[in-house]
C-alpha cells in the first residue's frame, strides 16, 4: 500500500508502505530483492531500511492526522486501487482551503474532524493539534450549554449563533458560528463556518464612541446654550424691560405733582406709551423662549412672525414659501420640532454665511413634508463639517430632525448652501391631528 498526499498547489506525492520508496526521480526501488542480495546484505544496512520505513510510516500517519493525505493507493491482485479518505475530495479541500473564514467539520458531539488553516489561525493552533478537539473545550464554561443547544438544533437544519472562542494564548475572539448537517457521513458529522467578528466589533465599538462623544457635547451645548439664555434674557430684562418699568415709575411719580389736569393727561398719555412698549419688550422675549403662537395659530403663522423679526433683526431678505403646508396635518411635535430646525438653519445664515437672501421652500404631501433653505452666502465644508465637534449646531439640526424620524441633508459650495430636511408623515399621527381640529 501507499499513500497520496494530495496538496494545495494540485501535486500528488506517493509513498509505498510495501517496501517501496521514492527515489530521486521518483522512481520506485523496491525492497522485496533476491534471496540472494538479501542475505549478503550487512545487517547494519538492513536496520537502516527498516527504520527509513518507520520514518515514513510515522510521516503517513502524521500526515493523515493533520489532513495533508487526501487519498491512499492499495497495491492489491487487481492492481493499485484509490481509495479516498472521508472528508478529503481534493477539490472540496481546495475551496475549503481557500475561504477567508474558518471552516470544519464535526462529529455529532462536537469534536474537530476536519478543520481548514483558518481556522487554526484564529485559534491559534497547529492544525494537526486541531483535530479531535471538542469545540465545547475552546469556550467559555458560560457558553458551554449554549453551544450544546446550537449542536441540537444544527442536528435538524441550520442553526447560527455568536461565541467567544479561546484561543492558544488565552485571547477570547468573537465568531459566528454557522452549522448545518452534513452530507455523505450518514447524518452523524457537521460543517460549521467560523466567521471572525473582530474587526465588525472594533467598528461598532468606534461608532458608539464616536456617537457617545456626540451625545455628551451636544449636552454640553444644551447646557451652555441654556446658561446662554438665562443671560441674554437677564440682560435683556435689565437693559430693556427694565429701564421702561423705571420710566413708568418715574412718570407715575411725577403725574402725582401735576399742577393740572393738561398736565396729568400729557403725563398719562407718555406712560400708556411706556407700558406698550414695555408688553411688546417682555411679548419679546416670551416669544424668544418659546414661540406661543405655534401653540396658538400653527407653524404658519409662527415662523411668518419669526421671519419677519429675523428680516428687521439681521436685514437679510428671507423669502418664505408655504402655499403648498396644510398645518392641520402636521402633528404639534413635527411643527414644533420643524420650527426649532429653521430657526437654528436661520441663525446659521445670519452668523457664518454673509449671505443678502435666503429662501425657505414647503413641498408638502400625504406621507412626507420636505422643506428646503437655500442662501447666496459664502458656503462650507460640508464634508468636514459632517464630522466636526465645533458646529454642533448642524448637530442639533439632525439630532432634531432624527427624533421626528426624518433626515437633514447639506450641499454647499461658494456659490451658496442649499439645506433639505425631510420629515416623514405617519398616518396615525395625521389622523390624531385632524380629529381635535374636526370636533
Amino acid at each position: 500500500m501507499s499513500t497520496k498526499r494530495v496538496r494545495s498547489d494540485g501535486r500528488v506525492l506517493k509513498r509505498r508502505m510495501t517496501g517501496e520508496t521514492a527515489g530521486p526521480e521518483g522512481t520506485g526501488r523496491s525492497l522485496e530483492s533476491s534471496p540472494r542480495r538479501v542475505r549478503s546484505s550487512k545487517p547494519a544496512d538492513r536496520k537502516k531500511k527498516v527504520v527509513a520505513q518507520m520514518q515514513s510510516a510515522e510521516e503517513t500517519l502524521g500526515a493523515i492526522q493533520s489532513g495533508e493525505v487526501d487519498a491512499l493507493i492499495v497495491s492489491g491482485r487487481g492492481g493499485p486501487r484509490l481509495v479516498t479518505l472521508a472528508g478529503g475530495e481534493p477539490a472540496y479541500r481546495l475551496l475549503v482551503e481557500a475561504m477567508s473564514e474558518g471552516a470544519a467539520t464535526l462529529s455529532w458531539d462536537g469534536a474537530v474532524i476536519y478543520c481548514n488553516r483558518n481556522f487554526a489561525k484564529l485559534i491559534r493552533r497547529p492544525p494537526g493539534r486541531v483535530l479531535g478537539i471538542a469545540v465545547q473545550s475552546l469556550l467559555a464554561k458560560t457558553e458551554r450549554d449554549r453551544f450544546e443547544a446550537l449542536l441540537a438544533e444544527a442536528r435538524k437544519g441550520i442553526a447560527k449563533g455568536e461565541f467567544n472562542l479561546r484561543s492558544g494564548d488565552g485571547s477570547l475572539v468573537p465568531v459566528y458560528f454557522s452549522l448545518n448537517r452534513f452530507q455523505g457521513y450518514e447524518g452523524l458529522a457537521l460543517g460549521m463556518v467560523i466567521t471572525d467578528l473582530r474587526e465588525q466589533k472594533r467598528k461598532q465599538a468606534e461608532e458608539i464612541k464616536q456617537a457617545e462623544t456626540m451625545r455628551r457635547l451636544l449636552l454640553e451645548r444644551v447646557l451652555s446654550a441654556q446658561e446662554e439664555e438665562r443671560r441674554r434674557v437677564a440682560r435683556e430684562l435689565h437693559d430693556e424691560t427694565g429701564q421702561l418699568l423705571t420710566s413708568l415709575l418715574v412718570g407715575l411719580r411725577t403725574l402725582e405733582h401735576s399742577q393740572n389736569l393738561a398736565q396729568a393727561k400729557a403725563l398719562g398719555d407718555s406712560l400708556r406709551g411706556i407700558t406698550a412698549r414695555t408688553i411688546d419688550e417682555v411679548g419679546r422675549l416670551a416669544r424668544g423662549l418659546h414661540p406661543m403662537v405655534l401653540d396658538d395659530h400653527g407653524l404658519g403663522v409662527a415662523l411668518s412672525r419669526y421671519v419677519e423679526e429675523f428680516i428687521a433683526t439681521y436685514k437679510i431678505d428671507v423669502d418664505l414659501r408655504m402655499e403648498t403646508l396644510d398645518p392641520i396635518l402636521l402633528p404639534l411635535e413635527v411643527q414644533t420640532g420643524l420650527y426649532r430646525v429653521l430657526q437654528e438653519a436661520l441663525t446659521n445664515v445670519a452668523r457664518h454665511s454673509g449671505a443678502r437672501r435666503a429662501k425657505i421652500l414647503f413641498a408638502q404631501s400625504s406621507t412626507a413634508l420636505e422643506v428646503t433653505v437655500m442662501d447666496d452666502g459664502c458656503g462650507f465644508d460640508a464634508a468636514a463639517v459632517a464630522v466636526s465637534s465645533r458646529r454642533l449646531g448642524i448637530q442639533s439640526m439632525r439630532e432634531r430632525a432624527a427624533i421626528l424620524g426624518g433626515t437633514v441633508s447639506f450641499t454647499s459650495s461658494d456659490k451658496g448652501t442649499r439645506i433639505l430636511v425631510q420629515i416623514p408623515l405617519h398616518t396615525q399621527d395625521l389622523q390624531s391631528s385632524v380629529e381635535p381640529a374636526s370636533i
